[in-house]
Order: structure tokens, then sequence, then C-alpha cells
């Protein structure tokens, strides 16, 4: 559990680093990620989620 709650500490730090450092070019970004249609948003949840497992199995 100790583990999963570090990853997930990290996860938050990381997300939180491009709004800290750059807030109007991450409202863009949030912006254009909204104009994306359904397909294009499971596209890249499906890369997101392959690459985090890959990861995963990579530094197990």
């Amino acid at each position: 559990m100790t583990t999963l709650g570090l990853a997930v500490a990290l996860m938050l730090i990381f997300e939180g680093l491009l709004p800290l450092a750059a807030p109007a070019r991450w409202r863009a970004m949030f912006r254009r990620v909204l104009e994306l249609n359904d397909g294009q948003l499971r596209f890249f949840g499906l890369v997101a989620v392959v690459t985090g497992a890959i990861l995963l199995l990579i530094l197990q």
C-alpha cells in the first residue's frame, strides 16, 4: 500500500507542475483537449494505459 501511495503522490506532483509553472499554456492545452472527439480521447487513454503497463512491467 505504501508503493501505491507513493505512486499517487508522484502522479499528483507531475500533474501539478504544468499549471504551477505555466498556467496560460496549461489552459490553452486543456482547451485543445476539450475539442477532441471521444475516439481521440479514448486513443490517448489507451496509449497512456499501455505505456503505464509496460513501464510497470519493466520497472517491477
